[in-house]
C-alpha cells in the first residue's frame, strides 16, 4: 500500500543542506545519541514530514529512541514489532509507506492516534547484514511524501547506519550504550531515562509499587559558560552529574534529560518522605566547592519531586508534576511537595 519509487534526483538545495548535515554528523565521531538527535531534528526541515522517529529493535518490541517534532511525546514508547509498520520493516529490510495510518493494516494505530500521525515513511537500518531498527518520517496529513522524501530518508538511513557501524567497531562498549548514554556525563540520555520512565509506569499500573521522580536543573550554566567559558560550563556539568549519580542507589536511573537538565527514578521509596530526603542530599552534595583550572566556581540545583502514584500515574503526569515543583523551589515559592533544604 502507498508504493513509492526511490532514486528520484534531489535539488541541488537539498543536496547542500544534506552534505551540510553531513558534516556536522561528522563533528559526532562515535557518539551515537548525538548522531540520533541531530538527524531526527533536522530531517522534517528536508522533506514534508511534520516530525521523524528513530527505533530500535529490541527483542520483540520496538522502543523509541530519537524523535522531533509531532512526535516528541512518543519518546521511550515500547510497541511491539509484530502487528506495526516499524517492525514488517526490520523484517523485510525494506523501505514501506502507509499513506494513511487509518486504513493500513500493517500501522499499529494507536501510537498513532494519540499524537495525529496519519502518514508514516519507514526505512530500515541495516548493521553488519542485519537490520537493526527504523527510521520514520511522520505527518499529520494523508499521503503526506513524495519520491523525494523517500531518497532523502534513505540517505539519513544509511547516515545513522554508517555511524552505528564506526561506533560499535571503534568502541569497546555496546551499541546500545553508545546509543543511550549522554556523551558528556556518561548518565543515561533522554530516551532511555523515559523509556524506562514509561516501562515504570506501566509496570506500576499492575501492581501500584512506588518511586520517586526527581527533576533537576543546574543553576546559572549561562553565567558559567558566559563568565568562564564553555569548557567550565561542561566540566560543570560533567561534576554535577557525578554528584548526583552518588546518592542514588545503584538500581535508580540518574539521567540527562538536555542541557542543564538531569532526572532520577528513585525505585521503591517507603514514603514521600524519603524522596523529598535524597533530593536534599543531592542539593547539599552539588552545593559542595567546585575548582575548574584553579577558578573556584559555585554549583546549585534546583529540584523538584513526584512520587507515584499520588501524583499521577502516567510518566507525562509525573515528569509535569515534578517539573512544576522544580520551578516553584527554583522561584522561592511555597510548595508542600518540595524538598525542605535551606
Amino acid at each position: 500500500m502507498g508504493h513509492v519509487r526511490s532514486g528520484h534526483p534531489l535539488t541541488e538545495p537539498i543536496l547542500l543542506k544534506i552534505i551540510a548535515l553531513q558534516t556536522e554528523i561528522a563533528k559526532y565521531g562515535v557518539d551515537l545519541a548525538g548522531v540520533t538527535t541531530t538527524v531526527v531534528e533536522r530531517l522534517p526541515s528536508l522533506t514534508n514530514a511534520e516530525g521523524a522517529i528513530l527505533e530500535y529493535a529490541e527483542g520483540r518490541e520496538m522502543v523509541y529512541r530519537g524523535v522531533s517534532g509531532i512526535a516528541q511525546p512518543l519518546l521511550g514508547l515500547r510497541v511491539r514489532r509484530a502487528g506495526s509498520l516499524s517492525g514488517s520493516c526490520v523484517r523485510e529490510g525494506r523501505v514501506l509507506y502507509a499513506e494513511d495510518t487509518e486504513m493500513d493494516p500493517r500501522v499499529d494505530r494507536l501510537p498513532c492516534r494519540r499524537v495525529g500521525i496519519r502518514s508514516l515513511l519507514t526505512a530500515p537500518l541495516n548493521h553488519n547484514g542485519t537490520t537493526v531498527g527504523v527510521l520514520k518520517l511522520v505527518s499529520t496529513r494523508i499521503k503526506a511524501f513524495e519520491e523525494r522524501d523517500v531518497r532523502v530518508l534513505e540517505i539519513m538511513s544509511e547516515l545513522i547506519a554508517s555511524s552505528m557501524y564506526n561506533a560499535a567497531r571503534t568502541q569497546s562498549s555496546e551499541l546500545y550504550l553508545q546509543a543511550t548514554s549522554d556523551a558528556l556525563t556518561g548518565l543515561a540520555n533522554r530516551a532511555l531515562f523515559y523509556d524506562r520512565l514509561r516501562q515504570r509506569t506501566s509496570n506500576g499500573r499492575r501492581r501500584r509499587m512506588p518511586f520517586g521522580l526527581l527533576s533537576i536543573d543546574l543553576d546559572g550554566l549561562k553565567a558559567i559558560n558566559d563568565g568562564f567559558g564553555h569548557r567550565a560550563g561542561d566540566a560543570a556539568l560533567r561534576e554535577t552529574a557525578q554528584r548526583i549519580r552518588r546518592i542514588p542507589r545503584k538500581d535508580d536511573t540518574v539521567g540527562r534529560l538536555g542541557g542543564d537538565e538531569f532526572g532520577v527514578i528513585l525505585e521503591n521509596p517507603s514514603q514521600r518522605g524519603d524522596v523529598s530526603s535524597i533530593a536534599q542530599r543531592i542539593v547539599a552534595e552539588v552545593r559542595l566547592p567546585f575548582r575548574f583550572e584553579k577558578i573556584e566556581i559555585p554549583l546549585s540545583a534546583s529540584i523538584g519531586v513526584a512520587y507515584y502514584p499520588d501524583d499521577g500515574i502516567s510518566a507525562n503526569t509525573l515528569m509535569d508534576v515534578a517539573d512544576r515543583s522544580m520551578y516553584a523551589f527554583k522561584h522561592g515559592l511555597d510548595d508542600s511537595s518540595l524538598p525542605n533544604v535551606s
